[in-house]
């Protein structure tokens, strides 16, 4: 069985100044847009997350990552130097969610589902006719 370094790199990506790079190798799950209100209010509007398993995230050495505890059940990963955010770890989750924007193009990735719209904003509707979700149990 290969080790880690091996594998081929499926995506690569990292914060808006560089600080915090990563890279994956392994699937990567299409993206969820999130429009609960802690996601709404971190990102200024919703939320868009692909994800993977965490053996498959390899996350370069850097003394930038810093992890917030948002809920009981989560924490998320940002920069410290320029404040993007870039993961989203639930508690006993089996993968780890990545902000799709920090995603180097090409992705190949695709927005797939809505899910929180119990919480979404009032300012705007959704209306692309993807699949729709109250809250997700195992959320992004």
């Amino acid at each position: 069985m290969p080790t880690s370094q091996e594998r081929p790199i499926r995506a690569t990506g990292g914060c808006l100044c560089g600080s915090v790079r990563y890279t994956i190798r392994g699937a990567v799950r299409d993206v969820w847009a999130c429009h609960c209100i802690l996601c709404r209010r971190l990102h200024s509007h919703f939320g868009a997350y692909a994800a993977c398993d965490p053996a498959d995230l390899e996350i370069a050495p850097t003394n930038k990552l810093r992890w917030y505890r948002s809920s009981p059940t989560a924490r998320r990963g940002f920069c410290s130097k320029c404040g993007a955010q870039i993961f989203w770890d639930g508690k006993g989750s089996d993968h780890i969610s990545i902000a799709a924007g920090t995603l180097n193009e090409p992705t190949g990735l695709k927005l797939i589902k809505h899910i929180c719209v119990n919480q979404k904003g009032d300012y705007y509707e959704i209306a692309d006719g993807l699949p729709q979700a109250g809250q997700e149990p195992d959320r992004l």
